[in-house]
């Protein structure tokens, strides 16, 4: 078996895969969103305000309260520069912090948003769901928080909306649960921005996009969530992906990892880069898991690592 320091190495190939896009950032007098504008939905493909189909590359947080000194301008820019970025994935918990406080921390979330802009990046505001499997469970707060987001943001482009991060449990079904959750939030969001980016988590931890392209939303500009993780998700959920893109269903993969789902443990580069291919081939958008200096292998970062970026090897590396 290959050693830990081996895997790192191959994780941080990954790393250099996103970098080379850099390249063409760091020439470019324009960021990425002043090149592509306002995001639409066409068909099954995330396109450019001139119809253009684009495809994001990123960085997910694993929570702007517990990681938000990475929240800034200045760590953006890098991740952006060094990285190659061009996307940022904000989750904020809505449960994990042991009861629910979201609302309490939507500065951390409005910090964080307002750093992308400053960097000309585009960012995911993640509504984070996991262990509170079912969204309706806050679905008062969620209205609250969205509405207040759509109101700060419906006159900019940089901003995605995700509404449901991973619903779960055998009683979270698409149609009786999690679509009349996402028409309600939806709603409340379309009262005030008529056309960003919606992004929908799907059923049994965003992995069933398939049954959500065949009982579709009735909204414009409507993407659905798949995620993944290399160990644990295989050729059968990119069946699904492909299945539910023919149905003409956009699909945005806002989280993957390259462990197994629990987020530790040993990586896996061969089914890591099968799902790359794939997500290249088709052009779909994702976000990695995660900008965190949590001690487990989905980590991109060591406690050692600024939070104003100018990381080095030592700093960005998998557990």
């Amino acid at each position: 078996m290959p050693s830990k320091r081996n895997y790192y190495r191959i994780f941080l190939s990954l790393i250099i895969g996103i970098a080379l896009a850099a390249l063409c950032l760091a020439s470019c007098a324009q960021t990425v969103v002043q090149k592509n504008g306002r995001l639409q939905v066409i068909g099954n493909q995330l396109c450019n305000e001139r119809e253009e189909p684009v495809q994001l590359k990123g960085m997910s947080f694993m929570d702007v309260d517990w990681f938000g000194d990475y929240a800034n301008p200045e760590c953006f820019e890098w991740l952006r520069d060094d990285w190659g970025c061009t996307v940022i994935r904000a989750s904020l918990y809505t449960e994990e912090v042991g009861q629910h406080r979201a609302l309490s921390r939507k500065q951390d979330m409005i910090k964080a948003v307002d750093a992308a802009i400053a960097a000309g990046i585009y960012i995911i505001i993640d509504w984070h769901n996991l262990s509170d499997g079912n969204p309706m469970k806050y679905k008062t707060e969620a209205l609250t928080f969205f509405r207040e987001m759509a109101e700060l943001y419906k006159n900019t482009p940089n901003v995605l909306y995700e509404i449901c991060n991973e619903p779960n449990g055998d009683d979270v079904t698409w149609s009786d649960v999690i679509k009349p959750y996402a028409q309600e939030v939806i709603t409340v969001i379309r009262q005030i921005d008529d056309d960003g980016v919606i992004l929908v988590g799907t059923p049994n931890w965003s992995q069933r996009v398939d049954t959500a392209a065949e009982d579709p939303l009735a909204f414009d500009n409507i993407m659905y969530v798949c995620h993944f993780y290399a160990g644990s998700h295989f050729s059968d959920l990119r069946d699904k992906v492909e299945y539910a893109l023919g149905k003409d269903a956009a699909v945005f993969v806002t989280e993957w990892g390259t462990t197994a789902n629990t987020g530790d443990g040993i990586l896996y580069p061969e089914e890591t880069f099968a799902w790359l291919d794939f997500m290249d081939e088709h052009k779909i958008s994702w976000a990695n898991w995660s900008i965190t200096t949590r001690k487990e292998s989905t980590a991109a970062l060591k406690h050692t690592a600024l939070a104003e970026g100018n990381w080095y090897d030592g700093d960005s590396c998998s557990w």
